[in-house]
């Protein structure tokens, strides 16, 4: 299962790539988090059915300090999820 998220609140600054990287790495997923220039958090996630709901309560829930507002998702093909390798945070750090 591949999907895409983007969480909306009071998302950058707070930790929440860091957050999620953690979350995404306990849970053996492979993907990506990353900041978008809306001030919102992407998260491109694969894996099993009940690892990706597990990310995704986390991400409704979010690290101390922050607020998450809305999570969009959206599901993706299978074969985007060929070129996914280990959780990693991208962009700036």
């Amino acid at each position: 299962m591949v999907l895409h998220f983007l969480i909306r609140g009071r998302v950058q600054g707070v930790g929440f790539r860091w957050f999620v990287h953690r979350e995404a790495s306990e849970l053996d997923l492979r993907g990506w988090v990353r900041n978008t220039e809306d001030g919102d958090v992407e998260v491109v996630a694969s894996g099993t059915a009940e690892d990706i709901a597990e990310l995704r309560a986390s991400l409704k829930k979010g690290p101390r300090g922050s607020r998450v507002d809305r999570v969009v998702e959206h599901h993706l093909e299978e074969n985007e999820a060929r070129e996914l390798q280990s959780f990693r945070i991208e962009g700036a750090w």
